[in-house]
């Protein structure tokens, strides 16, 4: 679809770079497939601030997404490709031949009038298209991807996101993650051809801090900018009082690139591969 890029008749407009989104559905979502969604504003059952920085933004309604994909072996064509407020891709609402309505995630290139269908059988590499890993040519990209059988796809759903199959043998399949990350799943977990849509969401810059608070994002304010209880407050000047030496840390004292990841997950063993380490865990891995 695009990026929209605004004249520059004010300092905000100068800057804001959106996405274009003139061939998606401009109607209400279709009402027997949204629930309520309630704001919580980042805060716990006791009202405790739990995570920072969210609060107010616009009402929003669930979009349901059908993300198992188990009504097999019945064609269905897309009827409209939709904004969806909770996530970074587009939906696309499928019609099957019996009547029924789906909501799936949309992937990129797709177009209303499309017929697709989710099989257990062979079926043709076509973008849509939904079936278990095993069907899969290696070297085909997929989303939205199961990690156990009949659990639905749980990875491989936010916009522009892209799995390669790598092949594989004894029930597994090597998937090749957008970090880089090889990963083995089974072979009877689904999965579907092409990339997620909205690619160009990495490019948008919402230009103005009252389009981020309509979002439900608060200000957030630099650690530097603050007193004594950051790890980067008070000192004179900018400096903080680390001056200019010392890690980066986050406000409950943890250093940026610190691995989080628990020790003795059960799902380790099926990582082949780890991903390669970012320049933040490389800079402070000495002080870690």
């Amino acid at each position: 679809m695009g990026i929209k890029v605004l004249k520059p008749t004010t300092p905000t407009a100068r800057h804001t770079v959106l996405i274009d989104r003139s061939e998606l559905h401009k109607g209400q979502p279709l009402k027997s497939l949204v629930s309520k969604l309630n704001s919580k504003a980042g805060r716990n059952n006791t009202g405790k601030t739990t995570m920072r920085h969210q609060g107010a933004g616009v009402k929003k309604q669930y979009r349901i997404v059908d993300f198992k994909r188990d009504k097999l072996d019945i064609p269905a064509v897309v009827e409209r490709l939709e904004y969806d407020p909770n996530r970074s891709a587009f939906l696309a609402l499928l019609k099957y031949a019996d009547g029924e309505r789906r909501y799936i995630i949309a992937p990129d290139t797709l177009t209303v009038g499309t017929e697709i269908k989710s099989t257990a059988a062979e079926a043709p590499i076509q973008v849509g298209n939904n079936m278990p890993l095993a069907k899969i040519p290696q070297g085909t990209f997929v989303h939205s991807v199961e990690v156990m059988p009949g659990q639905g796809a749980v990875v491989g759903r936010s916009a522009g996101t892209m799995i390669q199959v790598m092949g594989g043998d004894k029930g597994y399949i090597q998937l090749r993650m957008p970090s880089g990350e090889i990963r083995l799943v089974s072979e009877e977990c689904r999965a579907t051809i092409g990339n997620v849509s909205n690619p160009d969401h990495k490019n948008v810059k919402l230009g103005s801090a009252g389009r981020n608070r309509r979002k439900g994002v608060r200000p957030t304010v630099r650690g530097v900018a603050m007193s004594y209880i950051h790890p980067h407050g008070a000192g004179q000047g900018k400096s903080g009082r680390h001056g200019t030496g010392g890690p980066a840390k986050d406000l409950w004292g943890n250093k940026v690139g610190k691995r989080t990841r628990r020790h003795r997950r059960v799902t380790s063993k099926f990582i082949v591969r780890r991903r390669p380490e970012t320049n933040a865990f490389k800079k402070y891995k000495t002080v870690i």
